[in-house]
């Protein structure tokens, strides 16, 4: 089997997606052929196990750095169609998936899977304030969906929400995991992490891994730290991930009186050190709205580290408040703030639900993909019999 990985978002740039697509590549290739297509960067040279084809791009503009792939490139595409991919597997609705239309003008003809990591309508919607230009973008959206011949969710939730954008088909979940074995960092490389930042032993730490963007609700979580610490609750925050936004939120933190209580690590590539922090922290806070499946909540799992999250939001499915997760009735600082003292009430009921988490949240990329790679094999079976059958 070749299968070509089509995705907007790879490094250099740093995100869930990009994550998603890394680890999708390297399990694959250990079982089949792989080719990853990807926009072009400027002066970016790949190492990798597997091929990663660069395909003519241009700057956004945008905060998060993100390129618009040439999905109509003359050379682009007579590449792509000489690679015969069995399977082409796109995980964005937008250039990547004209790409994969574009590719896949050939005959025999390979089925097109599109994965929906993210709530790309909510993007259309916030982002676009012309109602006009609005409509034609989620018009856009919808029709590179229904071109699809199978649509992956990473959520049931996500899942539910292409409704929203008016798709009317199937779907199938198709959960991503982390590249973290299970399991807490050694005992000796957390006591020396406490011990460079100076930690007391009283203090709770809780952790945020991801862009520093205010879209992720960061905004809500600097203001129940605030309610928290006005309630006497001690602690230190750390803040870890690149963003463009990153500077107003450390002038917010310092305007409400968070300063000395947040540690911005910056952006950390090492993934053993980071799970450093993950088996340091008391608990993880992720209360976004926007995340359909967090990454970051199945490697805090890894690390059975609770994440605090919102009741009914996309991060939280599959979380049973109290067992594996601890959830904020409502999207408002002062229910995160409720959740989070009710919370630390108990350090051994922390450590209990950071346990479940591990045994009921933690899955791994590999096996992730083994699903994934299986559900390829079905669809190709069924793609096989219908040929067989129009030959007939």
């Amino acid at each position: 089997m070749h299968v070509g990985l089509y995705t907007e978002s790879f490094p250099p740039l740093v995100d869930g997606v990009a994550q998603a697509v890394q680890n999708y590549a390297k399990y694959l290739n250990r079982i089949c052929d792989v080719t990853v297509v990807a926009p072009a960067y400027k002066n970016v040279v790949d190492h990798s196990d597997y091929p990663i084809f660069r395909y003519q791009s241009l700057p956004t503009g945008s905060k998060m750095e993100y390129r618009a792939g040439n999905p109509f490139n003359p050379e682009t595409l007579h590449t792509l169609r000489e690679q015969r991919f069995d399977i082409i597997h796109t995980h964005a609705p937008f250039a990547s998936a004209i790409l994969a239309k574009n590719t896949n003008r050939r005959r025999p003809k390979a089925p097109v899977i599109l994965t929906y990591h993210t709530r790309y309508e909510v993007d259309i919607i916030t982002r676009i304030t012309n109602r006009a230009f609005r409509k034609i973008a989620l018009q856009f959206l919808l029709d590179n969906l229904n071109a699809m011949d199978e649509i992956w969710a990473v959520t049931d939730t996500c899942g539910e929400a292409l409704r929203h954008v008016g798709y009317q088909g199937a779907y199938m979940v198709m959960e991503n995991g982390t590249d973290f074995a299970y399991g807490k960092a050694p005992e000796e490389k957390v006591l020396q992490l406490r011990e460079a930042y100076s930690l007391d032993d009283e203090s709770f730490v809780f952790l945020y891994v991801g862009r520093m963007m205010w879209f992720k609700n960061i905004r809500l979580t600097l203001d129940a730290l605030k309610l928290a610490k006005e309630r006497k609750l001690s602690f230190k925050m750390f803040m870890i991930g690149p963003g463009a936004e990153v500077k107003e939120i450390q002038a917010y933190a310092a305007e409400i009186g968070l300063g000395d209580d947040i540690i911005f690590t910056g952006p950390i590539f090492d993934r053993e050190y980071l799970r450093v922090f993950y088996s340091m922290a008391d608990m993880f806070l992720f209360p976004s709205t926007y995340d359909t499946s967090g990454i970051v909540v199945k490697e805090a799992a890894a690390c059975d580290c609770p994440t605090l999250l919102i009741k009914g939001s996309c991060a939280a499915e599959g979380a049973v408040h109290d067992l594996s997760a601890f959830l904020a009735e409502e999207e408002t600082a002062e229910c995160c703030a409720e959740a989070l003292l009710r919370a630390c009430d108990s350090r051994d009921n922390l450590k209990d639900v950071g346990g479940q988490a591990g045994k009921l949240l933690y899955l791994s990329w590999k096996t992730a993909v083994q699903r994934a790679y299986a559900q390829y094999e079905t669809i190709l079976q069924g793609w096989s019999d219908k040929r067989q059958q129009r030959i007939g």
